[in-house]
């Protein structure tokens, strides 16, 4: 198990403006966007952890043992001998300050923190990510981007096992018996590994082609999958 606490000093507000829904607000007050991500970046609490472990694509079993299901989860870890399991979270003061600010009725600003902590959490988890990359980069492998239970038809019930392999109770991560996240800003995922060469790898089957978006998510509950044309 491996901790990596991401130093985020500022709050990406293009991506915040894309999380509330705002990207074809053109008059919108950009001064409520910098102040969301101002507060956010105080608020927030960045922690996140991995593990790495054996992986057999043509099974799909971790370990030799644990089983990931779904075809999407398969064709994304084709070729790839190893395998990442990260957790990331923002901490559970910024929900905090989310709630309050709802139960008081300032919806705008509770809604822009909300989107801001999104972004954070995420900056986190990419900020993770690129951390493994160079680590593993060293020992000759390459790296398919982070996969989360939810995505296609990776199955959201595999999340108590991701949830398991990776050590998320470590930092302070919860899940629930709907297979939520608690703190709310979180994430699980799967990163493969796979032998790189130079230009060459060892794979013998293509990459798996697909993009994390809205179009692709069986996550059908998701609070952004309404807002699906923002992203794309």
């Amino acid at each position: 198990m491996q901790i990596y606490n991401a130093q985020i000093f500022s709050v990406d507000s293009k991506e915040t403006r894309r999380y509330a829904g705002l990207n074809r607000a053109e008059n919108f007050d950009e001064t409520k966007i910098l102040e969301a991500c101002d507060d956010a970046r105080v608020l927030i609490s960045p922690r996140s952890v991995w593990e790495v472990y054996s992986y057999d694509c043509e099974n799909q079993l971790v370990n030799e043992k644990i089983s990931l299901h779904g075809k999407s989860i398969g064709k994304h870890l084709i070729g790839c001998e190893k395998i990442i399991c990260l957790s990331a979270t923002v901490g559970i003061d910024i929900e905090n300050e989310i709630t309050s600010r709802f139960n008081s009725g300032s919806y705008t600003d509770a809604i822009l923190l909300d989107a801001a902590a999104t972004s954070a959490v995420e900056q986190v988890a990419n900020s993770l990510e690129n951390s493994i990359k160079q680590t593993f980069s060293k020992q000759g492998y390459k790296t398919r981007w982070r996969f989360s239970p939810g995505y296609g038809d990776f199955p959201l019930e595999d999340q108590t096992e991701v949830f398991k392999l990776s050590c998320a109770d470590k930092i302070g991560i919860e899940l629930t018996e709907s297979m939520m996240l608690e703190p709310r800003k979180s994430i699980t995922a799967v990163i493969g590994l796979y032998k790189s060469h130079g230009e060459e790898n060892i794979e013998t089957r293509p990459k798996c082609s697909m993009k994390p978006n809205c179009s692709e998510c069986s996550r059908v509950y998701c609070e952004f999958r309404n807002r699906r044309s923002n992203f794309e």
